[in-house]
């Protein structure tokens, strides 16, 4: 009777645990909290050079800072995520060995984390954040090499200056980067015009690949203007915002930011 009694009470209190854990996965997706995994780059890998896929070379320059995350390809979507928002944290319930109890960290998608990486946690559908090492360090203790279980969700972007345009390609091939997007963050269509065209004509872009827009046109020697529609149906207009004397490579903010 002893022994029964006490399977008894052992089983109540996992019943408990596992309804406290439930409860608290189903109490954050309703606040709009998804769940996912983390881990972190390398150690010794340098956070101003992970632009990555998105293509924003030095993350530092581009605006974002060292709180950036490649994401898993369901969250990437072919470079839609780029420059996009997310508060993470962590599961402190799952995990509370390696996880700091009430601790978020808002980090930049700046970079994708492909499939059969970090042990095949960026596979679809998995929704994962291989997080810069200080951003990681945020949320969760150091020491684990591991992966830990976190929550997350999609947050607006507050960025410092206004939107930048990072001029590249050659003669009528017209690539641009565009980074430091506040807001939801992550464009969704652009446009160019040059100071010539006739008034009203905007040259639609196209994405060739992460936060980088291409046209075809030759644009030498006119100022360039910009207008950007985000994935949240927010738009705005940069008129004039690129000098007439422009040269591939360089990078010009704007006085213009989406709130």
């Amino acid at each position: 009777m002893k022994a029964a009694g006490s399977f008894c009470v052992l089983l109540w209190q996992i019943i408990f645990f596992v309804g406290v854990v439930l409860e608290s996965i189903n109490g954050a997706q309703a606040n709009g909290w998804l769940n996912a995994h983390a881990t972190f780059y390398g150690v010794n890998q340098d956070p101003a050079t992970l632009g990555g896929a998105c293509g924003y070379g030095n993350t530092m320059l581009a605006g974002f800072g060292v709180n950036t995350a490649a994401v898993s390809g369901i969250l990437f979507r072919g470079g839609e995520a780029c420059g996009a928002c997310y508060q993470v944290m962590c599961n402190y319930k799952l995990d509370p060995k390696w996880c700091l109890q009430r601790r978020a960290v808002t980090v930049s998608a700046t970079n994708f984390c492909p499939p059969n990486n970090n042990g095949g946690w960026c596979n679809p559908p998995h929704h994962h954040f291989d997080m810069s090492m200080p951003a990681f360090l945020r949320i969760a203790r150091q020491g684990n090499e591991g992966i830990v279980p976190v929550i997350y969700r999609r947050v607006a972007c507050k960025r410092r200056g206004g939107v930048q345009f990072t001029l590249k390609g050659q003669s009528s091939f017209n690539m641009v980067m565009i980074s430091n997007v506040g807001g939801s963050g992550a464009a969704k269509g652009a446009w160019i015009r040059g100071s010539r065209m006739r008034s009203g004509t905007w040259i639609p872009m196209h994405r060739n690949w992460g936060a980088n827009w291409q046209s075809s046109i030759d644009l030498r020697n006119q100022q360039l203007s910009f207008k950007l529609t985000l994935i949240d149906g927010k738009a705005l207009v940069f008129y004039n915002v690129v000098p007439s004397t422009w040269r591939f490579g360089q990078t010009f903010s704007s006085q213009n930011q989406f709130s």
